[in-house]
């Protein structure tokens, strides 16, 4: 869905991320304070109930998510250690939000549905680990998981939209409907790369005539 979007913004960040590394900032220090801010914000402005600043204010950060990259390449560092960096704390501002989120249903008991929401949000915030997850495992069984229904900014920004506009009155059933259906939505990715995996690894027995599940990786966790 954003996918366009992005594009517009890598050309539009061009010019920043000159500025930028002329002033000696590095790529990974973009990275680093854009998690830093978007998880101090989810997980204290959510809670106190300021959705209307949080969210306007990690929107904007989801929107410059790119600019690291911009910045990598026009620097000529673009390399697996900025890849590894950036989908490493990628998860962490992703669960601040998501944990944010839960916390004000938790402290907002009196809303209704309230035990809805927070399930709703409880269940993004673990499958959304798990998506990427899944990737990540699949990659390193020597297979690939790239399918899914929305990438990891469209399920930030579906969720922040209705978050961000329950303070100008929006109802809340709103946000948890759309919590649920991201909640399904990556559940159901989580089974599309599950069978995938399967799928690829199987054809590789077919065609080799080895066993994935006897190799070193079988049964070992991450």
């Amino acid at each position: 869905m954003l996918r366009g979007l992005r594009s517009f913004m890598t050309t539009l960040f061009t010019p920043l991320a000159r500025l930028l590394l002329a002033l000696r900032v590095s790529p990974d220090a973009v990275t680093i304070a854009g998690t830093v801010v978007v998880t101090a914000v989810a997980l204290t402005l959510f809670p106190t109930g300021h959705t209307l600043v949080g969210g306007l204010l990690i929107g904007f950060f989801v929107l410059f998510d790119s600019l690291d990259g911009v910045m990598a390449r026009q620097a000529g560092r673009s390399g697996p250690w900025g890849a590894f960096l950036d989908s490493t704390l990628d998860r962490l501002s992703d669960g601040a939000v998501f944990a944010g989120i839960t916390l004000w249903f938790v402290l907002h008991p009196d809303e209704h549905h309230g035990l809805w929401g927070t399930a709703a949000a409880l269940a993004c915030l673990v499958l959304g680990s798990v998506v990427p997850y899944a990737r990540a495992r699949a990659e390193s069984v020597g297979a690939t998981a790239q399918v899914g229904i929305a990438e990891r900014a469209d399920r930030l920004l579906l969720a922040l939209v209705p978050f961000t506009f329950m303070q100008v009155g929006l109802p809340v059933v709103v946000l948890e409907v759309v919590l649920t259906l991201l909640a399904l939505a990556s559940l159901v990715t989580v089974f599309q790369r599950i069978a995938t995996v399967r799928a690829q690894l199987t054809r590789q027995v077919v065609e080799t005539g080895t066993d994935p599940h006897e190799g070193p990786l079988a049964g070992q966790g991450a």
